[in-house]
């Protein structure tokens, strides 16, 4: 996958970092220590593999007294990405993940989306945007999809409440492409998919989507979004329990034979739908 500006930005960042920390005499275990992150960390982010958050690259101007240029480097390379700021470093973690678990209660996850689906979700919650602003969001959205179709794509697993299948989003039509979509990265084995059916009632994850991502050279992540941010969690224990609580959403789910004919049929009810409206 070619660079691009910002991952020349970030390996700026980490060189920059690396000169700083070398010149006050740190080790990465030092900086780290005094930074409350691992000196492992301290190393990823020198290497422009790991973005450190705002707070983080806030006491690296601390400990490294810098007056504020790495605080000042997050801000603009955050204000250059065309995702929300807590989601920013997600969409970079996506593209070197192993394998990536998630967990969609009511909206289809980004990665499969197709751009008519990816346009009603923007507009939805945007409702005063421009359209320069929407088609922004909407290319960005499609273009992380782009790892699926990588000779090094991740293992991609998918846990899709029902819920999904039968919010319309954007109606009768999208909602037939997206479906068919999906079924299609199933058959072709690019994605994994289970559906969570209604019936199971309360379930192990009820309070937003959930993600969990795998690294050759790095440890796991798990990401946690609701309706106005998101978080992510990299302290081991907490991403064990993460790992847990999908494991316990993943019995619970259909076959992913029995998924495949469950959105499927969906996908065919929605066409008729379309059909006669």
């Amino acid at each position: 996958m070619a660079k691009g500006k910002q991952d020349e930005a970030w390996e700026f960042f980490g060189e920059l970092l690396k000169d700083r920390r070398e010149t006050a005499g740190f080790s990465q275990g030092d900086l780290g220590a005094r930074v409350f992150v691992s000196g492992g960390y301290i190393g990823l982010f020198e290497q422009g593999i790991r973005r450190p958050q705002l707070d983080v690259a806030q006491r690296l101007d601390e400990v490294l007294q810098t007056g504020g240029i790495f605080e000042r480097t997050v801000r603009k390379l955050i204000n250059k990405s065309p995702y929300a700021s807590y989601f920013h470093e997600v969409a970079e973690l996506e593209a070197v993940a192993t394998r990536i678990c998630e967990f969609a209660p009511v909206v289809v996850p980004g990665l499969m989306q197709t751009p008519e689906y990816a346009r009603a979700v923007t507009v939805a919650t945007h409702a005063f945007a421009t359209e320069e602003f929407i088609e922004e969001k909407v290319t960005a959205r499609i273009d992380r999809a782009a790892i699926l179709r990588s000779t090094t794509r991740p293992e991609y697993w998918v846990v899709l409440h029902e819920n999904t299948l039968l919010t319309p989003v954007g109606g009768p039509s999208v909602m037939a492409a997206t479906l068919g979509h999906i079924a299609t990265l199933a058959r072709e084995r690019r994605a994994l998919v289970a559906v969570l059916p209604r019936s199971v009632g309360a379930h192990a994850h009820m309070t937003g989507t959930l993600k969990l991502m795998e690294f050759e050279d790095q440890p796991p992540t798990a990401y946690t979004e609701t309706a106005f941010s998101g978080t992510l969690l990299d302290d081991p224990a907490v991403v064990k329990q993460a790992q847990r609580t999908y494991d316990l959403l993943r019995v619970a789910t259909l076959s992913p034979e029995a998924s495949l004919t469950l959105i499927e049929s969906a996908a065919e009810d929605y066409r008729r739908c379309a059909s006669t409206t």
